[in-house]
């Protein structure tokens, strides 16, 4: 890799090489068996692409709107936390690259640098993550900050009623990295008695009792859009729908969850049907191609979010590593349209990809 990644598994091995074990086996890590982990990325592979010809691509037209606001392709940051710990800069970097691609950034809740922060250090399009916390003021709180901090949209994380088991985290004794957006809301101490601090920190902090109710709450304290992030069935997604949500995120949080949640992609198509057109949908989880991208919007989704690609990127170069992943996803997703015959985003149909119980039998 004398001339730098030529694909983002190679941003990865870089990545591995410049961090501490602990911190990178935080990053790439999931839960349990890791079986999610797996198949979030190994799902895309056993989706074939059907593509058309003679079809004139020479001029090809990635760029969308989410919830009104402009972005050059359907790809977004998702929210990775503790970034710093894979580069000094951290989340003010990856703003810094995101706008640089006129990608929408979703910040997380656990940042290293606080939510001012990362607004002032360039004028772009953000969105914010929000967990509820047992403390509901102190989920409020940072909600308002938001809001006055320019933040178009608030992510509510749902599927974290309790922290999924991380081996590695455990055998590594993961220490908590600051998080400037709890501090003077929430004691960072946790007790380390025995495993993760990272877990017994998320047990003092995250609300079991999380429910509907909830959304309703949120909705009642904010003008700004919501979206859901972690819906994996039908049920869930028309209930989000019921709920008033403006948005929602096909997601098992990247496999660090519960494990041996299906993949993704695996049930994107059951959540764009159940909602119809109602709300947008969203992919998060085992992106790694622009193939992959292409893939998720032949199934329905309006567009992608990438974490581990964009925080393997800052490990390997900061800011410019993070701008190469996006760049790099960006310039594969409009080869892909290209040789698929696909000059806009809206000539991609369900007709261009073919799944392992689609495939015609071979005649004897």
């Amino acid at each position: 890799m004398e001339d730098g990644p030529v694909n983002l598994r190679e941003f990865q091995e870089l990545a591995k090489r410049n961090l501490p074990k602990m911190y990178y086996d935080y990053f790439s890590g999931g839960a349990e068996d890791q079986f999610t982990l797996r198949e979030n990325v190994e799902a895309f592979q056993r989706i074939m692409l059907r593509p058309r010809i003679l079809v004139d691509v020479s001029k090809i037209d990635m760029s969308t709107t989410l919830l009104g606001y402009n972005m050059s392709s359907p790809i977004l940051v998702a929210p990775t936390g503790s970034q710093q710990l894979a580069h000094p800069q951290g989340e003010l970097a990856t703003a810094r690259a995101a706008a640089a691609c006129n990608a929408i950034m979703v910040l997380s809740f656990a940042s290293n640098y606080s939510l001012e922060d990362v607004a002032s250090t360039c004028n772009a399009v953000r969105f914010y993550q929000l967990y509820v916390f047992k403390r509901r003021d102190v989920s409020a709180t940072l909600l308002q900050r938001a809001e006055r901090n320019g933040y178009k949209a608030i992510v509510v994380t749902v599927d974290t009623p309790r922290l999924g088991r991380r081996e590695a985290d455990e055998k590594n004794k993961m220490i908590i990295p600051r998080n400037s957006n709890l501090e003077g809301l929430i004691s960072v101490d946790a007790d380390l008695t025995g495993g993760s601090k990272l877990e017994a920190y998320a047990s003092e902090t995250l609300d079991p009792s999380l429910s509907w109710k909830d959304i309703e709450w949120l909705k009642s304290i904010t003008k700004l859009p919501i979206i859901l992030k972690g819906i994996i069935t039908a049920e869930d997604a028309r209930k989000a729908v019921d709920a008033g949500v403006s948005g929602i995120v096909v997601s098992n949080h990247g496999g660090r969850q519960l494990d041996y949640t299906p993949p993704t992609i695996s049930v994107l198509e059951e959540v764009v049907k159940a909602v119809s057109g109602a709300v947008p949908v969203l992919l998060d989880g085992g992106v790694r191609r622009g193939t992959d991208v292409f893939k998720a919007l032949a199934l329905g989704a309006k567009a992608v979010m990438i974490g581990r690609p964009v925080v393997y990127g800052l490990a390997a170069n900061g800011e410019h590593g993070v701008r190469s992943v996006i760049k790099m996803l960006q310039n594969e997703l409009e080869l892909t349209m290209a040789l698929a015959g696909c000059p806009t985003l809206r000539d991609i149909t369900r007709n261009h990809v073919m799944i392992n119980h689609e495939r015609p039998r071979s005649l004897l």
